[in-house]
């Protein structure tokens, strides 16, 4: 049977100068749950027999959200690149959604934080969303594996561990 999952996910460290210590645990808590439980399955592959498990790679390249996907083996099964710009209001508004998120936290009561949160979901929602769309025709996942994956897009999105590029 083949097995439509990602048991390893890295990102291109070349590209972030440096994560803070949240943003490091939202990595580390995106890949680890990731692993746990996903749906990847490539469309087209160099490699038509193989049906995973995969290794994924994610990175900025020439501005450009960057996929590489291997087999086990390590051998190249898709590589292909995203324009970063149908993400760019998601991303920032997610980002500033998050920081009135952390804000509230500290003073703001129950409700105003729940309201927050619910805003700060939908919004990951949206990104996650659009990313199974540009991932339409190369790349099934389901929602969870969306979010999760849209969750380490936009740590690749910071720069000095704080806001977007």
């Amino acid at each position: 049977m083949a097995e439509h999952k990602l048991v390893d996910v890295t990102l291109d460290q070349s590209t972030i100068t440096r994560w803070s210590a949240d943003v490091e645990h939202e990595r580390r808590i995106a890949i680890f749950d990731l692993l746990e439980e996903n749906s990847f399955r490539l469309v087209k592959s160099a490699d038509e027999r193989y049906e995973g498990p995969y290794k994924l790679h994610l990175g900025i390249l020439e501005g450009r959200l960057a996929f590489d996907v291997k087999s086990t083996g390590d051998d190249i099964l898709m590589s292909f690149r995203l324009a970063v710009t149908p993400f760019r209001r998601v991303i920032r508004d997610y980002f500033a959604i998050c920081d009135s998120y952390y804000e509230a936290i500290k003073s703001a009561s129950p409700s105003q934080i729940e309201a927050i949160d619910m805003g700060r979901r939908g919004l990951h929602n949206q990104g996650s969303e659009l990313l199974m769309e540009r991932l339409e025709g190369k790349i099934d996942v389901d929602m969870q594996t969306a979010r999760r994956l849209f969750t380490l897009v936009c740590v690749l999105h910071l720069k000095d561990g704080r806001g977007p590029r």
